[in-house]
């Protein structure tokens, strides 16, 4: 969007579709006075909520509420803002929405894009990258440890931790640039500098972000489960006990399972994305089969963790394993969680793995706590900030810096030209995540997925 677009005073309804006791209708512009005098024929104090009939062109009363503005700077935005707080009918509002677009076409007032208000406040450097995508993320978390997380990062504890790091970064690139605008002072850098104890600093720094970032971004995105195994193992049963509800059929007939089945439940407010597959046998019994099987590898190819399923009654049967040893070897590259079911008819393995009866509902709190492991989750995620892909793919590229810049600097000063590359491109990398660094583009598709009135 040009940037005289983004001038344009905007007005959109702020709250959820649907009924409700309250409902905003919100305006932000460079100079929404006249926008004010326009609704009102007066002017309104700042900040104060103000009780005002709300009337149509012709005068007439379409409701009583309150009305409020924000003067520039000090509002969400940055600039002016009014808010029109009245009863939250979807018809009230969208004909209080029109009054105010009608009343704002001379000051050019338009309908606000998804996200237009959000992307203002960052734009005006009232809140930058990170907290923009943490209104979104609190708006939509889904339990109480993601939006904690959420109100963390849009706090700015997150995106402090990030500047404290990229000034550290700062630092080390200007004492590296500095030296190589002064080469006959013929100081040696590195040692006096501390550079390999800074750079292993900053990368143990880093590390720990990462970490924190990886469970941040568990909590907003889940995690992608793929319970997997024969025929008849019990597979549709665990997705039933660990959902505790009867999702998925469950039957003695071999291949009841032909497509897979989905649901996401949460282990101590980790949403786990679980699918159950159809059974995995190389000759299927016709071609809805067939093709059950088939998804049943593609789901497997894109899950974060597979829980390979395994019949304990039919342990030393030939083919039985035959036909395990073979899906094994499929399931090479996985992270993959064996599981021992129908202990409750059979002497528990001595395997590793989790060993349960998902009929009887006996092993699975330890199921659980092993899915909780494998995803990196902390029992008390107090420091663990509201992460996306982005943030984590920003951290790792940062790392990555870092490690050849740690090589580079132990070649000592002759290879300080690429050591200072290096420090830039890690700078760099950690100044998207706050928006210092960004494009375009990268803008248009966070803004995009916020609603209307955000």
């Amino acid at each position: 969007m040009s940037l005289a677009r983004l001038r344009d005073p905007i007005a959109a309804v702020a709250t959820a579709a649907g009924r409700g006791a309250v409902g905003i209708v919100r305006a932000s512009g460079p100079d929404l006075a006249p926008l004010v005098q326009a609704l009102f024929g007066r002017a309104l104090a700042p900040r104060a909520a103000t009780l005002l009939p709300f009337t149509a062109a012709d005068g007439s009363v379409l409701d009583r509420g309150l009305a409020i503005h924000f003067p520039a700077p000090h509002s969400y935005t940055g600039e002016d803002v009014l808010e029109l707080q009245a009863h939250g009918g979807p018809v009230l509002l969208q004909l209080l929405l029109a009054r105010v677009l009608e009343a704002g076409a001379g000051i050019g007032l338009r309908l606000a894009r998804a996200g237009e208000f959000t992307e203002r406040a960052f734009l005006n450097d009232k809140i930058d990258l990170a907290q923009a995508e943490a209104v979104a993320d609190l708006i939509d978390a889904s339990t109480e440890a993601a939006a904690r997380s959420a109100a963390r990062s849009l706090d700015g504890a997150f995106s402090a931790e990030i500047h404290t790091l990229a000034g550290r970064i700062v630092e080390l690139r200007t004492l590296v640039e500095a030296t190589l605008d002064f080469p006959e002072e013929e100081i040696d850098f590195l040692e006096k500098a501390r550079a390999h104890e800074r750079l292993g600093a900053i990368e143990a720094a880093i590390g720990a972000a990462l970490a924190r970032a990886r469970q941040g971004a568990l909590l907003r995105e889940g995690m992608r489960v793929v319970i997997a195994g024969q025929p008849n193992v019990g597979k549709s049963s665990l997705l039933n006990a660990l959902a505790g509800a009867e999702l998925a059929i469950v039957t003695p007939i071999p291949g009841t399972t032909r497509d897979r089945v989905a649901e996401t439940i949460q282990i101590e407010g980790v949403p786990l994305h679980v699918v159950d597959t159809a059974g995995l046998r190389e000759h299927a019994a016709d071609e809805v089969e067939r093709i059950g099987i088939g998804r049943s590898w593609e789901a497997i190819a894109g899950a974060d963790a597979v829980l390979f399923v395994h019949d304990l009654t039919r342990r030393g049967d030939a083919g039985y394993e035959a036909a395990e040893a073979e899906i094994a070897t499929r399931l090479e590259g996985a992270d993959v969680l064996h599981v021992h079911n129908k202990a409750d008819a059979a002497a528990p393995a001595a395997d590793d793995g989790v060993v349960l009866s998902a009929k009887a509902g006996t092993g699975l709190e330890t199921l659980r706590r092993e899915l909780l492991r494998r995803a990196g989750w902390q029992a008390q995620p107090d420091g663990v900030f509201i992460a996306r892909a982005r943030h984590v793919d920003a951290l790792q590229r940062t790392l990555a810096h870092l490690h050849l810049a740690q090589a580079h600097a132990a070649q000592r000063d002759a290879a300080l030209d690429l050591l200072a590359e290096e420090l830039r491109l890690a700078h760099q990398a950690l100044g998207e995540i706050t928006g210092e660094f960004g494009t375009e583009d990268l803008l248009g598709e966070i803004f995009g997925r916020f609603c209307i009135g955000k």
